[in-house]
């Protein structure tokens, strides 16, 4: 006779655990002060200094494994009915195994880094509100960031920037950034660094992916198929995550000011170049002809780029990309994104925000 789920201690065990991790959550200032500023800062430097050593990103390996898991459970199922012995492996067992095996890799992700998607963040930390009210500067934010690439796009260096193709020089740089960033914001700190080229650079195109993090590692992963004059900016956004800012606009945010602080051109031009579309985004959905007419006065180097990365997005369209975005935008959702994929978009409202804090000169 099978055992009801319910007299399953261990699954009863994981639930009570789960509705835990939930109830704490829902403060943000105490997951900003016990987790994001207590727990997770030591844990994350520990899991980084383990496995920055290895050669390889082991969070990779852990993806492969589980879809590889997956994909054989699948196919034992299929076997089972094209022999029409499904009945025989369905039941409660199977569901209680994969209930608590789901149950394990959801709270293994939240407190090795997924509490983080609940804290107080970057707001309390610089003080900012960011409002939708502020996007009628966005006009002059645009310009102003126009106006950076023309000084960072004059010093951009064709055979300087083939260094960032050689990822030592391009991990080394964004460890810098943050370095530098450190004097004038101490919580962005970045010890015992741990970044890594993606194992699946090669086929990254297929799930539209420009890095990513790994929380179940601690790991921060670069596509470095990507353009080379994105990698700076990414590499920045994923160090970001590994300190524990978890939505991706504040991710995007602190990216930015990291990249910004840097004494590499290249990683300015990085940083303005990615805020400068973002912030281009937005401004055309509010007015199209304004944005043309500034797109169409941007610096040489700015338009050479944005045709390289549209040759870029041309050559390696697929339909896998559209799944794994529409897949990825309701992770976002269900992680206190509301607006899912359009998230990154709103690192424009922080920019905003800062810009009227801080003024023109902080951007």
């Amino acid at each position: 006779m099978q055992k009801h789920p319910l007299r399953d201690p261990w699954l009863l065990l994981l639930v009570g655990l789960v509705l835990a991790f939930k109830i704490f959550a829902e403060s943000p200032a105490r997951v900003e002060q016990m987790y994001s500023n207590g727990i997770y800062p030591p844990f994350s430097r520990a899991l980084r200094a383990v496995l920055s050593p290895l050669p390889f990103s082991l969070g990779d390996l852990l993806y492969f494994a589980a879809g590889a898991l997956i994909a054989w459970g699948l196919f034992r199922l299929f076997r089972s009915a094209w022999r029409r012995q499904l009945r025989s492996r369905l039941g409660w067992p199977l569901l209680v195994r994969g209930l608590k095996g789901g149950l394990i890799v959801y709270l293994v992700f939240q407190a090795f880094w997924g509490l983080n998607y609940s804290r107080e963040g970057i707001a309390r930390q610089l003080d900012l509100l960011p409002a939708r009210a502020d996007t009628a500067r966005l006009e002059a934010l645009a310009e102003l960031l126009q106006a950076r690439l023309c000084t960072w796009g004059d010093r951009v260096d064709s055979l300087r920037r083939l260094r960032l193709e050689h990822n030592d020089s391009l991990f080394a740089g964004t460890i810098a950034s943050y370095r530098n960033t450190e004097s004038r914001f101490p919580f962005l700190r970045y010890r015992n660094p741990c970044l890594k080229p993606s194992l699946y650079s090669g086929v990254g195109h297929l799930f539209g992916f420009t890095g990513y993090y790994n929380p179940f590692s601690g790991e921060a992963q670069v596509n470095t198929a990507v353009p080379v004059f994105l990698r700076p900016f990414v590499a920045c956004h994923e160090v970001a995550h590994q300190l524990g800012y978890g939505k991706e606009n504040e991710a995007n945010f602190v990216g930015f000011l990291a990249a910004r602080h840097s004494t590499d051109p290249e990683f300015r031009y990085s940083a303005y170049y990615e805020m400068y579309l973002y912030t281009l985004r937005e401004l055309a959905a509010a007015d199209p002809l304004k944005a043309v007419a500034l797109r169409r006065t941007a610096h040489p180097q700015v338009r050479k780029d944005y045709r390289a990365y549209l040759a870029y997005l041309h050559a390696h369209r697929n339909r896998m990309e559209p799944l794994v975005s529409r897949v990825y935008d309701q992770y976002l959702k269900m992680n206190q994104q509301a607006h899912g994929i359009e998230t990154y978009d709103e690192v424009v409202l922080w920019l905003l925000a800062y810009m009227r804090k801080y003024g023109e000169a902080a951007i």
